[in-house]
């Protein structure tokens, strides 16, 4: 980006001037006499004496500025400058001091950044010493100690003049036994933002404050009513714990003037942290969570600072949108998930956090964009695309404001790329820290003395800081916000600022996007594995009698699947993919047939049971089960081909279904058991079985016909026999009546008398009995001849 050449702002007085001029000429003059009364050196001496500073570089001491207050010092205050130096020599340095020196103002931004990297560089400008009594001495610096040293010098003493940045040296000189001379052994150069009275136009500024992390959670829940969430690992409760990265940026965000930037798949996983959840641990096995009380302080904390405060919710997951645009619209569902990754965030960020966020704002990558990235970001109802001033760059000698119309009705918010990523790499270190403040508050001020026009310039800076990078990015909006020449505004404002007709609308081509981010993306693999396990939620759904204990865990899932945290993690984004789909792939067979051995018929009709299982914790309905003969002119199946009934199954029972069969010849014939959803879609794998069927044959029947008519002929013999028997007993009856007429008491009282002849009268009727019954083969032969009805001779033995 071109700026402008001249600096704004006042110069130094004359008399000033002369008397800077005079002083370095009363200090020069006895330097140069010394120099004419040296003898001439040697060559080598020449090299030795030259070698310390003849070239760019690093010297043998490291000097670092631990810190530098106030970070914009203003008329009546005192500059404390403090931090350590560190012989990394091999040689003791004798008689060390630190000066501080004060060099000319820099006229333009690009002149801070190269400044900044040759921060410690021995041939850099390093302006004029203050002196005095504002140095630190040390007698000697022993090699690989680090001593400390802070100096603390009045503002006015600094000889500041016009407002600007002045570049401010921190020196360390000294001699060694090798150079015994007074010499710079080593730099660190920093920034000091003058503007000590409030300007008349002060730049507005935008500074986005963001909370994103990676994916916690996957698709997998508790099979209770409650749907325990299990957490893929614990890492989030280190992020929200006290001092974590993500309880850092809660504490040092509240109180500031920022517009939250907030990734509601955050909020939700915090959210189902405050109840019962589970890990899992690397061994496969769960165990119960216990940090729900720094889930509930972290949002406690986090609804206090964003009361009152601008929030900005990115679609569920914040997904990758330059992976989606350039590899994933191709693949059918993939801006589905987009939508519905959407239409999540506003309910999720007002649900948990009481706010009503703003929508209308997608962030890419590093804010790099082409044309089809602003395609896809805007396709999910987006309307302001955050891009960066690299990706959309001006060919202005000043910085316009954010706000750019793209086309379409879509507005690119183009961040300042400079103050974007000041606060990128490792700051662990105070010395980088304080760099890196006093950098970014030098872009800021240098951008407002551009130009006497009112612009709003945003900062989007990395989405996920660590925590030092996070504490000076605080250290420098809470600088800016009391500075005299920046005043804080919001998101929203910012993009409905006037843009400035000057300030390029081109999107940048396709082939201008940066190899380096592209190589980082999602493959088109990654939509395809996303669409396929879609596609089997879809048709697993169907069957279920409460869609929503599934269809919101995945659907939330594989939002996360597109997510952008996966740059640069492509091993770890396969493995959560695989265990999305293989988690789903489980439940599915979940609901399964069981396998059959042979079934043996022996008729020409019977029934065949199949049996579904449903291991879910639900019901399932809405299915059917087909059987189906493979060989219909031996067997049929409810007198067809096939048949099919419709399924419904409690959760963790079975459910036997019965078939009606018939069968037209003997053999064996194979049939298959299949489930199909109603739309006619198959649902699992099949089951086949073979049928026996055994025909029975005529002989089989003429046995079992002969020995029915054996039965029959039995019990009607039974039968007659049972009649004469009673037949007789009757006429025996009326004979004995008749005997008693015709006789009378005569015969009553000859009946004690005779006992002979009445035995002798029953041996005859009992005679009679048996010679009036025909003989049957299985009667068994008589004991005795038939008795005489005579009376018995002399000395014949009587049966009584």
């Amino acid at each position: 980006m071109a700026e402008a050449a001249d600096f704004r702002g006042t110069s130094a007085s004359p008399a000033r001037r002369w008397l800077r001029r005079t002083g370095a000429l009363l200090t020069g003059a006895p330097l140069l006499a010394g120099l004419l009364q040296l003898p001439a050196a040697t060559p080598a001496d020449a090299a030795v004496q030259a070698s310390p500073q003849a070239a760019a570089g690093k010297g043998s001491v490291s000097v670092a500025v631990d810190s530098l207050s106030p970070t914009a010092p203003s008329e009546g205050d005192t500059v404390t400058v403090s931090g350590t130096v560190t012989n990394n020599g091999k040689q003791t340095v004798t008689g060390a001091h630190v000066d501080l020196q004060v060099g000319p103002p820099l006229e333009t931004r690009s002149a801070i950044d190269t400044l900044a990297k040759k921060s410690d560089d021995l041939q850099g400008p390093t302006g004029e010493k203050v002196g005095g009594k504002y140095t630190e001495k040390f007698s000697a610096l022993t090699p690989g100690v680090a001593e400390p040293f802070s100096i603390s010098v009045p503002a006015d003493k600094l000889d500041l003049g016009r407002d600007g940045v002045y570049q401010l040296a921190v020196a360390l000189s000294g001699e060694t036994a090798a150079q015994p001379w007074d010499q710079v052994l080593g730099v660190q150069r920093t920034f000091l933002p003058w503007q000590p009275e409030e300007v008349g136009t002060k730049t507005k500024t935008t500074f986005l404050w963001p909370l994103v992390s990676s994916a916690h959670m996957a698709a997998e829940t508790g099979s209770n009513e409650q749907q325990t969430p299990v957490f893929r690992d614990d890492e989030l409760a280190e992020e929200i714990a006290p001092g974590g990265r993500l309880d850092q940026m809660v504490s040092l965000g509240k109180g500031l003037d920022v517009t939250w930037v907030i990734d509601p798949d955050l909020l939700a996983s915090v959210d189902a942290m405050t109840g019962s959840y589970e890990v899992r641990g690397a061994d496969g096995t769960t165990t119960p969570g216990k940090n729900q009380e720094a889930a509930k302080h972290w949002l406690a904390e986090l609804q206090q600072a964003v009361t009152g405060e601008e929030v900005t919710a990115l679609p569920f997951g914040d997904p990758d949108l330059a992976s989606l645009a350039h590899n994933g619209t191709n693949v059918t569902g993939s801006l589905n998930h987009l939508k519905e990754a959407t239409d999540a965030a506003d309910d999720t960020v007002e649900t948990i956090l009481h706010v009503k966020p703003s929508t209308d704002f997608v962030w890419p990558v590093d804010g790099a964009v082409d044309p089809s990235i602003v395609k896809v970001a805007t396709s999910a109802g987006a309307d302001k695309v955050i891009t960066r001033g690299d990706s959309l760059q001006d060919n202005l000698s000043y910085t316009p404001s954010a706000a750019r119309p793209i086309g379409g009705g879509t507005t690119a918010v183009v961040a300042d790329s400079r103050m974007s990523t000041a606060f990128q790499g490792d700051l662990t270190r105070a010395s980088a820290s304080t760099l890196a403040v006093q950098r970014f508050l030098a872009q800021s001020l240098t951008l407002n003395l551009q130009t006497g026009k009112q612009r709003s310039v945003v900062i989007a800076p990395q989405r996920m800081p660590s925590v030092s990078q996070a504490q000076a990015m605080a250290e420098a909006v809470g600088a800016l916000q009391v500075g005299n020449w920046s005043e804080s505004q919001d998101l929203t404002a910012a993009a409905k600022a006037k843009p400035d007709p000057s300030a390029n609308t081109r999107v940048p081509s396709a082939s201008a996007y940066p190899s380096a981010l592209r190589k980082q993306e999602l493959p088109r693999a990654a939509f395809e594995q996303i669409a396929r396990t879609q596609a089997k939620l879809d048709k697993f759904k169907v069957i279920l009698t409460r869609q929503a204990r599934v269809v919101t865990p995945f659907g939330r899932a594989m939002n996360r699947e597109m997510s952008t945290s996966w740059r640069g993690r492509g091993v770890a984004a396969v493995g959560y993919r695989g265990g999305i789909e293989s988690y789903l792939n489980g439940l599915i067979d979940g609901v399964k047939l069981i396998q059959k051995s042979e079934t043996k018929l022996s008729g020409r009709s019977a029934t065949i049971p199949v049996t579904v299982q449903n291991n879910l914790v639900q019901g399932v309905e809405h299915l059917q089960l087909r059987l189906t003969s493979m060989n219909p002119t031996r067997l049929k199946i409810g007198g067809d081909a096939y048949d099919e009934q419709r399924v419904t199954v409690n959760g963790g029972h079975a459910q036997s279904v019965k078939f009606t069969t018939s069968a037209n010849a003997n053999g064996r014939a194979k049939v298959v058991a299949q489930l199909y959803t109603e739309d006619g879609q198959r649902y699992g794998a099949p089951v086949t079985f073979d049928v026996r069927v055994t025909e029975v044959t005529p002989t089989v029947m003429l046995v079992i016909g002969g020995g029915v008519l054996l039965l029959v002929l039995a019990g009607f013999r039974m039968y007659t026999q049972r009649k004469r028997a009673a037949a007789r007993e009757a006429a025996e009856d009326e004979t004995t009546e008749a005997d008693d007429e015709v006789e009378g008491p005569q015969d009553q009282a000859d009946a004690p008398q005779n006992p002979q002849a009445t035995g002798a009268r029953l041996k005859e009727e009992e005679a009679g009995s048996r010679a009036d019954t025909p003989a049957q083969p299985s009667d068994p032969a008589p004991d005795t001849a038939v008795e005489s009805a005579a009376p018995s001779g002399t000395g014949e033995r009587v049966d009584r």
